[in-house]
């Protein structure tokens, strides 16, 4: 398995890790909000039965829709809120990650030399954030001794915005290697979010036995 394979490997674990944290907590908020919405709705239709005789069946179950619609838009704005805790939670594991320089440095070395194999270009300007940059630099002349002959790289002047990982480019910056957190994530993010709902909600936010029947 190579390094790009064991990052998103990384990824999709820790995810599912941090989903199975936070689905507790989207349990009980879930029976708390059901619970709450099963009593409005039956208080709701004690008044509205007096009504409803006058009204008819329709009427009656357009409000009942309406409440329906309602809740329902509620629910996934909870889940989307509890996907984003646990992509927040994520970036904080990268991080940390990357301050554990035993194991990231040598994992950022070997991604810069992985994109130096792929690129078929020559000449290469490998770009970082600042703190990857200082600590780049200090062993950059290890890394050139590393890459295949006849490839040579240099360190971008102005370093970018990024939690973790690398972004390779040729000199015209006209092919790219995207190998940073954001930029492996954006590409995994339905994959990710998939397993985040699936160890969250395993069953979803189903609301239909409270306004079915």
């Amino acid at each position: 398995m190579n390094q790009v394979q064991e990052l998103e490997q990384a990824i999709l674990a820790r995810a599912e890790r941090l989903a199975g944290e936070y689905r507790e907590r989207a349990n009980r908020s879930r029976d708390s909000i059901l619970r709450e919405a099963a009593e409005r709705l039956r208080l709701r239709e004690n008044r509205e039965e007096a009504i409803a005789k006058s009204l008819g069946d329709r009427t009656f179950r357009q409000h009942v829709q309406a409440n329906e619609l309602k809740m329902q838009t509620h629910l996934d704005q909870m889940r989307w809120n509890l996907v984003q805790d646990v992509e927040r939670a994520l970036a904080g594991r990268m991080k940390a990650f990357s301050e554990t320089l035993n194991t990231y440095d040598p994992w950022l070395d070997q991604l810069i030399v992985r994109a130096a194999h792929l690129i078929e270009r020559d000449a290469l300007i490998v770009s970082v954030n600042a703190r990857d940059h200082k600590r780049l630099a200090a062993r950059w002349e290890t890394i050139l001794d590393s890459l295949p002959a006849p490839k040579t790289a240099r360190l971008a002047d102005e370093p970018i915005e990024t939690i973790a990982g690398i972004l390779v480019t040729d000199a015209d910056q006209r092919i790219r290697i995207d190998n940073t957190y954001e930029g492996r994530l954006e590409r995994l993010r339905p994959t990710v979010q998939q397993v985040i709902l699936e160890r969250l909600l395993p069953s979803g936010f189903d609301t239909a036995n409270l306004f079915s029947g």
